[in-house]
């Protein structure tokens, strides 16, 4: 009989805290559901942490969660509309948008700093639809850690396409070097070998492997290439 009755205590608990729960999402505001900057992800976390731990230990108190789920949420909307009217506030409680592409150029320290990998970036260059690197000229991690893109000019919605030119394979890149190491099996299958990619690389004055971060090949033979050190200023300074 007490398994019984805790089991109805534990569905009556999903059955009332679920409904409050949701109506305190949708009253925090579209915003933490669609974009979850850093603040509004600890905010859904420890509400998961209170309706589940309300949910699977029927000794706590049912009223104090609801309390509790009704003051977090108050607290996410105070905290929102304080991050709005001040500007300081806002950008201590989260985090700061970063440069990880600039002129094609991976930046390979901002991308350190935020822990961010190689693979990360062009997977997320990918879902943009973007398979070279060489194509953006200015790529940002946002605070909520999403890749925002900026293709360069002659990379933009108007194609080659629109204007009744045969498409070319332009748009699809290689890799062949990644941190320091030559992808020899990239090469091959590409009809090339490391001593033309070699030769390519002292073309542009670059005579050590390691130098290199990052480099690709598009199917026209073209080489691009990201150093381990590369400037990343940008002017003026691109902020929240």
């Amino acid at each position: 009989m007490d398994l019984v009755k805790e089991l109805v205590i534990v569905l009556g608990r999903i059955v009332t805290i679920i409904p409050l729960l949701l109506i305190i999402t949708l009253v925090m505001g579209r915003r933490s559901i669609g974009e979850l900057p850093v603040f509004d992800f600890l905010v859904i976390l420890i509400l998961g942490a209170v309706v589940g731990a309300d949910i699977a230990d029927p000794n706590i108190e049912h009223l104090h969660t609801a309390v509790a789920i009704i003051l977090i949420g108050g607290l996410q909307m105070l905290i929102a509309k304080w991050a709005i009217t001040h500007r300081k506030f806002g950008r201590l409680i989260t985090f700061e948008p970063t440069i990880v592409i600039k002129d094609g150029q991976l930046l390979r320290d901002n991308m350190k700093r935020i822990r961010y990998s190689l693979d990360n970036i062009l997977q997320m260059l990918r879902e943009n639809d973007i398979f070279d690197a060489s194509d953006v000229q200015l790529g940002i991690i946002e605070s909520n850690g999403k890749l925002t893109v900026y293709k360069s000019p002659n990379k933009g919605n108007v194609t080659v396409e629109d204007l009744g030119i045969k498409k070319t394979n332009e748009g699809i890149s290689y890799p062949v070097i990644i941190e320091g190491e030559i992808y020899s099996t990239v090469l091959k299958d590409l009809n090339l070998n490391s001593t033309w990619l070699k030769n390519e690389l002292s073309k542009q004055g670059i005579s050590n492997i390691e130098q290199v971060f990052y480099a690709s090949v598009s199917k026209d033979r073209k080489l691009h290439i990201s150093l381990y050190k590369q400037s990343s200023s940008v002017k003026p300074e691109i902020l929240h």
